[in-house]
């Protein structure tokens, strides 16, 4: 047997339909599997789906997120090295908060250590706008409701603090809606401000408007005696600084030093655990004036009785001690409360005891005879006829009152005030007038005549005195009388102050010395003293003034205190009106000092324009002296000397 396999027997399929005209026939590939014969009949085959390749969607996606990496990391990389130290500025700008410390204003006492302007707990009511926006509250009306809440409580108009939390500057973390607020408002605003947080955490439609609302510490200046010593005090004003006054003048010791406080917060709220850096501020000084301020109280209520009574345009007084110069009251009527300036009148609001000038009238009678008594052109004693009128340059001169011929002595032409006689003895201080008008004006210069006083008050007139070549016809026989020249209430005090201080001049001062943070007491400096006359010439100046107080013939009766030897002198002199520039009223006036052999205490009245009852000196003026020189000499415990008094002759027998 054969080991071939024998042939296979082909048998024969159905017959393949015919292939159209012109189909190629498709030759299988390589590999390709036979293609089997269709049994029956069957479908056509479908063509498999091929797809597209993926690597250049790949490529695509890889590159964007590349860049997109590429750009965070370049950001990251500006951020953290490049921007770092800006970035960081500004976070520490929006977290931190830096607040100024305000320093405490020093006080102001008088001699005896008694508070006369103090400073209190206060506190500015601050906020930060950008705590108030829509992002941050999820509302829309943020600083209106804010308004409505706090408007009420600190006194202001709801569109007012509107417009403050909610400021052109956008970027802007700071507005003060009220300044020197006391404890108990910044209680009422931080208690609301609780609440709202309290109920904003179970009730989440509340929004605490007032989140915002900060408080700086300040201070708020405070007069405890109200209107007393106002004009010497002064006041403060919105911006924490003198706006008046010793206030004013000594703003820069009494203010001190602001200092800083540094510290993180959130919320409004402080941070604690972020630690804070502070600059403690430095207090300001304590000033002790010189005043007393019983005296002071004393003066200011006898002024302002007698104005009123007088129905006046205004009054002043003044009391010194004749030996140091020192102020011992400065009073002035109409006043003003520095507690409420709302309600003050700014014509009020100064010191018109040192501010205004005015012609002092008779007062100044006193000079004239320092002047001839010291030049030895007259004794008290000397012999001087007075007639009814006198004819001097192109007026006619004539006293107070009508009168035939007075005899009198030098002594009586001051007791009875006499403007005749006055022009008679200062015409015997040179041969000629025009040598006795510089002689007398060297004298008035020397008593401080046309000078500041010396306080350095803001404000403060020097008056007006003509060199004696420029004095008109009149004023060569006017400025002997208190007429033709014109002074300050100091001044005035002053030049008798001079006389009761045997001659010499002690500056007028009103600072007794300060106080620092230290605690340590620096007395003033010693004010310059000089001398104007001689003892002697004071101590006949004493005298004489003696005679126009104790004598029956005398202007000033009306000042007589029992016990006390007193020397004074009354003035009545016809008044320029500021207004007009016109003489219009009178100015009344009293100076003198006690007691008169040992003297102690000068008080100095004058009154403004008096339109009800009498505008003589003596009669509205010497009360007041009066009641001030006896309330000071019970105040300072001076005893009577026991001296019997002088008793010159007013009058001689021709």
């Amino acid at each position: 047997m054969s080991d071939r396999e024998p042939p296979r027997r082909r048998v024969p399929g159905p017959a393949r339909p015919p292939r159209p005209r012109g189909a190629v026939r498709r030759q299988p590939g390589p590999g390709a599997r036979p293609a089997r014969r269709p049994s029956g009949a069957r479908p056509p085959a479908q063509r498999p789906l091929r797809l597209g390749s993926p690597r250049p969607r790949l490529r695509t996606v890889g590159l964007a997120l590349t860049l997109v990496l590429l750009v965070f990391v370049v950001r990251l990389l500006q951020v953290q090295a490049v921007d770092a130290s800006a970035y960081a500025a500004r976070a520490e700008q929006h977290r931190y908060v830096v607040h100024t410390l305000t320093a405490e204003r020093g006080d102001i006492t008088d001699r005896n250590g008694v508070a006369l302007a103090v400073s209190e707990d206060a506190y500015d009511i601050t906020a930060d706008p950008t705590m108030f926006n829509a992002k941050q509250l999820k509302i829309h009306d943020g600083p209106e409701r804010a308004a409505a809440l706090l408007a009420p409580i600190l006194g202001q108009d709801q569109a007012v603090i509107v417009k403050k939390l909610r400021p052109k500057n956008k970027l802007s973390r700071y507005a003060k809606l009220a300044s020197r607020r006391t404890p108990q408002v910044w209680k009422q605003i931080k208690d609301l401000k609780t609440a709202l947080a309290k109920k904003a955490e179970t009730d989440h439609t509340t929004v605490n408007v007032l989140a915002g609302v900060l408080a700086e510490p300040s201070s708020k200046r405070v007069y405890p005696n109200g209107d007393l010593a106002a004009g010497i005090l002064g006041w403060v004003n919105a911006a924490g600084r003198g706006g008046g006054g010793i206030e004013q003048e000594l703003n820069k010791q009494l203010t001190g030093k602001d200092g800083q406080i540094r510290y993180a917060q959130s919320g409004g709220r402080e941070v604690p655990t972020a630690g804070s850096t502070e600059t403690p501020a430095v207090p300001g000084t304590d000033i002790a004036l010189t005043i007393d301020r019983d005296i002071q109280w004393a003066a200011q209520n006898a002024i302002t009785e007698q104005v009123k009574k007088s129905k006046a345009d205004r009054g002043y007084v003044v009391v010194q001690d004749t030996r140091s110069g020192q102020i011992l009251a400065i009073a002035n009527s109409p006043g003003f409360d520095p507690n409420d300036l709302s309600k003050a009148n700014p014509a009020t609001m100064g010191n018109a005891a040192l501010q205004d000038a005015y012609e002092p009238g008779s007062t100044a009678k006193v000079m004239s005879m320092a002047a001839v008594l010291e030049q030895k052109a007259a004794t008290p004693l000397t012999h001087v006829v007075v007639p009814n009128r006198l004819h001097r340059g192109d007026r006619l001169f004539q006293d107070d009152i009508d009168h035939a011929t007075w005899h009198l002595t030098l002594n009586g032409v001051l007791a009875k005030s006499s403007n005749i006689g006055t022009i008679l003895a200062t015409g015997q201080l040179g041969k000629t007038q025009p040598e006795a008008n510089k002689v007398l004006y060297s004298y008035l210069r020397k008593f401080g005549i046309g000078s500041y006083t010396g306080l350095g008050f803001p404000g403060e007139t020097r008056g007006i005195l003509a060199p004696s070549g420029k004095w008109s016809t009149s004023q060569q026989y006017t400025i002997p009388f208190g007429q033709g020249f014109s002074i300050n209430a100091v001044q005035a005090a002053s030049v008798y102050s001079t006389i009761a201080n045997g001659g010499v001049r002690v500056a007028p001062t009103l600072v007794r010395g300060t106080k620092g943070a230290d605690g340590r007491f620096t007395p003033a400096p010693k004010p310059k003293a000089t001398r104007v006359v001689s003892e002697k010439t004071a101590k006949a100046l004493a005298q004489m003034l003696e005679s126009v107080v104790d004598d029956e013939q005398g202007t000033g009766g009306k000042a007589r205190i029992p016990g006390y030897r007193v020397a004074g002198k009354t003035g009545t002199a016809n008044r320029v009106d500021p207004a007009t520039g016109r003489y219009h009223g009178y100015t009344s006036s009293f100076a003198g000092f006690a007691p008169a052999d040992k003297p102690r205490i000068t008080v100095y009245c004058a009154i403004q324009n008096a339109t009800s009852g009498s505008y003589f000196g003596g009669q509205i003026c010497g009360p007041i002296f009066k009641q001030v020189m006896e309330f000071a000499l019970k105040t300072l415990q001076v005893p009577p000397t026991g001296a019997p008094p002088a008793n010159l002759p007013v009058t001689y027998k021709p």
